[in-house]
């Protein structure tokens, strides 16, 4: 049978997924390694096991002993995966700017969970690797995994990621992209990538706050500040990051982060978190720099956007972090929020009965309508002033459209935004047409746009 002995043998192996829609106007292909398909949904899985068998290999990790790791979550769930199969305990530090879901998850898992502030400087006792430190230090049979400063973390990825994503591209691979947390994954897969090819260039995406890009600059030890993004950058410099494999630094922003996975998930149906949002952002950055459709650039996908459902996914939390892009509301806009029923332009030529131009108001009860000739608007007829002529005159019914039309309505085009649109509206003008590539294609009443700004559908 084709199966696997435990959960462990479907670490790795991910798929390679090129990206469409995100990538319009770039010539160069870009792609994604989608390590959020990893039985613990991250990239972490491949360290977590790898750190667990290293301590055994060494003998520092023996048989019902105790696993401790100061984690942003996804390496604790790589870890605790591993071991509830292996039979170990694990008691793992997290800040406490990490999602909810995450510390569930690992509460979930069995893990001891101790969440600690994150406003605190690297030497701090509450800061969540110092506060492993101690925990390690003081529990009977424990080992620290100690991700940042494991050789296994990023020999885990020179000897998986890196192989895969060469052969997945069949060598074809010229730009890796991929944000530093540990630095285990783009030194790792990097440095292997560069042994295959050093023309390869490798560059990291970091947080706007990190001190990795003016480390990397200046070779000196700045000072971070807080950011949003979980799981990459750093206010500390990890041994498991290798700064030689990486030609270039990219800063990229929270903003920028949690709008791109959101795109990913909605555009490219792939349910990330915010640091794949980065590698993206910079990927994309990368790529159009590069212009050259026979250049291929390779991302990571680190985790999977189930952790963050009540941060980045949640759009009232991403308008209090002033991190959600405010819709721009235009003409088109309005024009799609109109009536599904009602087509997008009724009109009536010069030629028109008066009674013709009525019928049409009826049958689609509306209350106005334009004049167009040679798909141009020449004039305007209102239900209003036309039924009081026809009460007064009879024969009025039988006249000519042109003979009693007012004035044509204004005509904006379809970008225009909506504060501006509602300037043309007044008293006298009730509505104006929209003009989309050259050619009228709707109507825009003031009750129209009423419903817009009062939110009525």
């Amino acid at each position: 049978m084709n199966v696997y002995h435990s959960i462990l043998e479907a670490i790795g192996r991910t798929p390679l997924v090129r990206l469409n829609r995100v990538t319009r106007g770039i010539r160069t292909p870009v792609y994604a390694k989608a390590e959020n398909l990893n039985p613990g949904g991250s990239v972490k899985d491949r360290i977590g096991l790898a750190m667990i068998e290293a301590a055994e290999r060494s003998g520092a990790l023996k048989p019902g002993g105790v696993i401790v790791e100061g984690t942003s979550g996804n390496t604790g769930v790589g870890l605790a995966i591993a071991a509830a199969i292996k039979g170990y305990r694990c008691v793992f530090t997290i800040p406490d700017k990490m999602s909810m879901e995450k510390i569930r998850l690992l509460r979930a898992f069995g893990a001891e969970v101790v969440v600690v502030p994150t406003a605190v400087p690297p030497d701090h006792p509450e800061y969540y690797i110092q506060k492993a430190k101690a925990i390690a230090a003081a529990t009977p049979g424990a080992i620290l995994a100690d991700q940042h400063y494991n050789p296994a973390n990023p020999e885990a990825h020179y000897r998986t990621t890196g192989p895969e994503l060469w052969e997945q591209t069949r060598g074809r691979l010229t730009h890796f992209v991929c944000a530093a947390g540990t630095g285990g994954t783009v030194s790792g897969a990097g440095r292997y990538l560069k042994d295959k090819n050093p023309a390869v260039r490798v560059i990291a995406g970091d947080p706007i706050g990190s001190i990795y890009r003016q480390y990397a600059a200046a070779h000196t030890k700045g000072e971070g500040f807080p950011y949003k993004v979980e799981g990459i950058g750093g206010d500390k410099i990890p041994t498991a990051l290798d700064f030689d494999v990486i030609d270039e630094w990219i800063e990229v922003s929270d903003a920028e982060a949690f709008r791109m996975a959101r795109r990913l998930t909605r555009e490219e149906g792939l349910f990330v978190g915010g640091s794949t949002g980065l590698n993206v952002h910079a990927a994309l950055e990368v790529a159009r720099r590069v212009d050259d459709a026979d250049a291929m650039v390779v991302t990571i996908l680190c985790d999977t956007g189930e952790r963050y459902l009540s941060k980045l996914y949640d759009d009232d939390w991403m308008r209090e972090n002033q991190m959600l892009a405010e819709e721009r509301v235009t003409a088109a806009t309005v024009l799609e929020g109109r009536p599904a029923e009602l087509p997008p332009l009724v009109s009536v030529g010069p030629a028109s009965s008066v009674r013709q131009a009525l019928n049409l108001m009826s049958t689609y009860a509306i209350s106005q309508v334009p004049v167009i000739e040679a798909g141009d608007c020449v004039g305007s007829v209102s239900e209003g002033i036309l039924m009081a002529r026809a009460l007064e005159d009879g024969t009025q019914l039988e006249r000519a459209v042109a003979e009693v039309m007012q004035p044509p309505y204004p005509v904006v085009d379809a970008n225009l935004p909506l504060e501006r649109l509602t300037a043309f509206l007044s008293r006298d003008t009730t509505a104006v047409l929209v003009r989309r590539h050259g050619k009228l294609t709707g109507i825009v009443t003031r009750y129209d746009v009423l419903r817009q700004v009062a939110g009525i559908r």
